[in-house]
């Protein structure tokens, strides 16, 4: 049945209610019954109708029961508190027309053998809730309903854009491709029309980010405000990232501010890494590392949560700069054809390639989807061969448990066996897990410790984090956080999301350690970055490759916002190369100049370098040789930058906001030469230059008649140095007058004959014209 079917049947079964009160009392003939003002057939359908009615009021609580436990901590908690409050003084509800208007319900009471502590809407076909006055509904057919008929629509209304809503939802969680996808949020939109909440929030980002709807930030900005208005947390954030990045609105650091910290009070995570970078690097507020270390740890404390044995989601970090300079070397990304081959190896047998691809797709990452049920395939063919790795990660599938793979701890503790007596390090810290949880088998940390250790000896890092966990907790083994310490190092080498948020929290409580707040905050800060937010780095990565900068520049700002430098050097140069039409010419440069100089703060040396351009040729500042040269300076010496050393030689070779200085432009150009190879033959252009230049200077700088002034020719070359210098002079024309005689008398010509010369007419060039 379709959506206008149902509000046709709706409103025809409003009609009902205009029952006279006699009407509803009488009685009537057999087979057909009174239910709260309605008269139903006392037929096999209608009992059917009423169970069908109940059993999609019951899936309809569960959907809202599930929808609840997706709140926030702060939210639950506020709302738990409301209804102690609402039940210690709940209003007597009155019932409404009816047979008892006027008279308070009675709860509980009974319907169909069925007793009711709150309003129903049983027996109805329009939904309407309704209670009965009395205990026994059936003996005294006293009733009323608990709502408006203004108030029965709102409810009706709301009730069916949240069907409209989970149906939109099913789509898009079910299906991969995008043209479904697009699909679902066609339901969502027409569920944000309806004004439902998530549905809005849902389409306000489609609408900020181009995602399966074509972009329009004046849109998303109206729903942000709406959202803002009924009190969303999502809604605050995203207006404050408005305001922030002056998309759609004038820039206003004061109101993003403003905006965010609404938003985290009401539990939005992404509102709270806004804030505890701004926090950290001073922007628009004081710096305080105590504020950001507030903010960050109870991100990460939600992002830890969430890590998985396997390890979740890989996050793929991709420059856009970089990738220019050096195409497919920077980005990481794996070439369509490369996985075809490797695909093609893994068919033929080949283990090793089995493996890689069960991992990548078992991970997720450079450029491959993460699918469950493929990595598992790969897994099983290897395993099957004899792989322990493989048999090793089955086995944490089966620990871990997914929608494809079964939870199974004694499926997985086979596996973890099998890959532990072959020595694998995987299988060893899987088979720990297992006996220091008791997971299949009995709790026991003694070997728990054993397999942690040989697994740590071969350098995994799950056993070294779990080795450092049981002497930070004292499990198995006495407490020391030295050793602790040691071993969550270790880990966090490896890249281990959960051995940098061990250090973290030791760091911010001096545990084992002196306390760093500033350490502390930037450990929180990557555990931070490796949330579940991290995967639109792809989607905005991808929205760049197909073209639509604009989709890419604003989820970048966004990122950019949240602290990622990848994603404000990537904004940054979307911006410097032109690229984004939603931001206007004269506010390109500007923006690309903050984000560089965020980026720079942040350690990324195209950045500072990009700023000392900037402030070299007065890109989106005024020209400022001084600051361009501090830039370059900074370049050099931090991170040791070529491109740097050799601004800053052509910065000494010119006297631009240095003293003119060709020695030091020399030794900057030869630093530059050997700190890249690359640098090698600009610098040899460079120096012979250089070279010509400072050969021209010395020339212009040497007064010839000062250095013979200076020059003393008797004590030179003695008291008679005229006579000998006359004498060098007349041997000089000698010579040259008997070469020259010489020369004539070689030629002799006979006086008298000369040679016929043929006429002839003179070249065409020669030719005078007529």
């Amino acid at each position: 049945m379709s959506l206008l079917d149902e509000e046709g049947n709706q409103d025809e079964s409003l009609e009902s209610k205009t029952l006279s009160a006699e009407d509803q009392v009488k009685d009537h003939s057999t087979g057909t019954r009174v239910v709260a003002g309605q008269i139903f057939l006392e037929s096999g359908k209608s009992d059917s109708q009423s169970e069908n009615e109940e059993n999609f009021h019951s899936q309809e609580e569960e959907k809202e029961n599930s929808l609840e436990e997706l709140n926030s901590l702060e939210m639950s908690n506020l709302l738990n508190k409301d209804l102690e409050e609402a039940e210690i003084q709940s209003p007597v509800l009155t019932a409404i027309g009816g047979t008892a208007d006027g008279e308070p319900c009675h709860f509980p009471f009974l319907f169909m053998e069925k007793e009711y502590a709150e309003c129903t809407a049983d027996g109805r076909e329009d939904g309407r809730l309704w209670c009965a006055t009395t205990y026994d509904y059936k003996k005294d057919q006293k009733w009323g309903f608990c709502e408006s008929e203004e108030q029965s629509n709102k409810r009706r209304q709301m009730q069916e854009a949240e069907d409209v809503y989970q149906i939109g939802m099913k789509i898009l969680n079910e299906s991969s491709k995008k043209a479904q996808k697009k699909v679902a949020y066609q339901y969502l939109l027409k569920a944000a029309d309806m004004n439902h909440t998530k549905a809005m929030e849902k389409v306000s980002y489609a609408l900020l980010f181009g995602d399966y709807l074509k972009q329009n930030i004046q849109s998303s900005k109206e729903l942000f405000e709406k959202l803002t208005e009924e009190g969303s947390p999502k809604g605050q954030m995203a207006l404050g990232f408005l305001y922030a990045s002056g998309l759609g609105v004038n820039s206003s650091q004061a109101k993003a501010l403003v905006y965010y910290t609404f938003g985290a009070l009401g539990g939005n995570l992404i509102a709270h890494m806004i804030l505890g970078y701004r926090y950290w690097a001073g922007i628009g507020v004081l710096q305080s590392c105590e504020s950001a270390l507030t903010h960050y740890r109870l991100v990460a404390n939600h992002v830890a949560s969430d890590i998985s044995l396997t390890g979740g989601t890989v996050v793929q970090r991709i420059r856009l700069a970089d990738e220019v300079e050096n195409p497919g070397m920077a980005s990481g990304m794996l070439e369509e054809d490369l996985i075809q081959y490797y695909q093609f190896l893994a068919e033929k047998g080949d283990v090793q390639a089995q493996v890689g691809l069960g991992q990548l797709h078992l991970h997720g990452g450079r450029g491959v989807e993460q699918n469950h049920q493929r990595a598992f395939e790969y897994f099983n063919q290897a395993a099957n061969a004899g792989n322990s790795h493989a048999m090793a990660f089955l086995g944490k599938m089966y620990s871990e448990g997914s929608d494809v793979v079964p939870q199974s701890n004694e499926t997985a503790l086979q596996y973890f066996k099998k890959a532990a007596d072959m020595g694998n390090p995987v299988g060893q810290s899987g088979l720990g897990m297992a006996y220091l949880y008791g997971r299949g088998v009995p709790v026991n940390y003694e070997l728990a410790l054993k397999y942690f250790q040989k697994a740590a000896e071969q350098g995994w890092v799950d056993g070294q984090l779990q080795l450092g966990s049981m002497y930070y907790n004292g499990i198995g083994v006495k407490k020391d956080y030295k050793q602790a310490l040691k071993y969550f190092n270790l880990a966090s080498q490896g890249g281990h999301i959960l051995a940098f948020y061990n250090l973290a929290q030791m760091h911010a409580t001096g545990t084992g350690v002196m306390r760093s707040c500033h350490t502390a905050v930037e450990l929180f800060k990557n555990v931070c970055e490796r949330g579940r937010w991290s995967e639109r780095l792809m989607t905005a990565y991808n929205s760049y490759k197909d073209g639509d900068s604009n989709s890419a520049v604003v989820q970048y700002l966004l990122l950019a916002e949240q602290g990622y430098e990848v994603a404000q050097s990537n904004a940054a140069f979307i911006l410097d190369q032109k690229e984004a039409s939603i931001v206007g010419e004269n506010e390109t440069y500007p923006r690309a100049l903050l984000h560089w100089n965020r980026a720079a703060s942040q350690g990324y040396t195209v950045a500072r370098i990009k700023l000392g351009d900037y402030h070299f040729y007065g890109f989106g500042t005024d020209v400022d040789y001084e600051t361009a040269f501090i830039h370059y300076r900074l370049a050099s010496e931090q991170q040791h930058s070529a491109q740097a050393m050799f601004n800053l030689g052509y910065m000494h070779e010119k006297g631009l906001g240095i003293k003119q200085d060709i020695h030091l432009a020399k030794r900057f150009y030869d630093m530059a030469a050997e700190a890249s190879p690359d640098a090698q033959v600009p610098v040899f252009l460079a120096l012979c230059k250089l070279g010509v230049i400072y050969s021209l200077q010395y020339i212009r700088e040497i007064n010839i008649r000062e250095v013979f002034s200076h020059i003393d020719m008797d004590q030179l070359l003695g008291p008679e140095w005229d006579l000998y210098l006359m004498t060098i002079i007349a041997l000089l024309l000698g010579t040259i007058i008997a070469y020259r005689q010489r020369q004539h008398q070689a030629i002799p010509r006979p006086a008298g004959l000369r040679p016929a010369v043929p006429q002839q007419e003179p070249p065409p060039e020669h030719q005078q014209p007529q």
